[in-house]
């Protein structure tokens, strides 16, 4: 398969995780509120859970992201630079990679997932 379509898939798939970890949080919130029962499932709290941590050690660590790696590996494979004016790869680029010092994106994900973390308080996780 072609390098720079396998990078433009990792990019997607890239992005639809930072969409759940981003967006799970506030939804959980509002579920609890509406009284939806799917925010109290394992399923969906666990992975939530667990991909948060994943980025605040990760980023603590000072280590790149397995994802951003692959997809930089598969550009390159591809005789791409990674600053080209592919679509995708521009503008999920834009949207996902945040230009601020590693120490500030460090407190900010530590802050978030301290915020995941103490959810289960107020919304328990519950199996039926």
């Amino acid at each position: 398969m072609n390098p720079a379509l396998l990078a433009d898939l990792v990019l997607v798939c890239h992005a639809l995780i930072i969409a759940f970890i981003v967006f799970a949080l506030p939804l959980t919130w509002l579920g609890a509120w509406r009284r939806w029962r799917f925010v109290h499932s394992p399923w969906f709290r666990l992975p939530h859970l667990g991909l948060i941590v994943f980025v605040v050690v990760q980023t603590w660590r000072d280590d790149l992201c397995p994802r951003t790696v692959w997809e930089a590996e598969l550009r390159r494979a591809a005789g791409q630079d990674g600053h080209g004016p592919q679509f995708i790869q521009y503008w999920l680029g834009e949207l996902i990679f945040v230009h601020a010092p590693l120490a500030v994106l460090a407190w900010i994900y530590s802050l978030f997932g301290l915020a995941v973390v103490l959810t289960p308080w107020w919304v328990p996780v519950r199996r039926r």
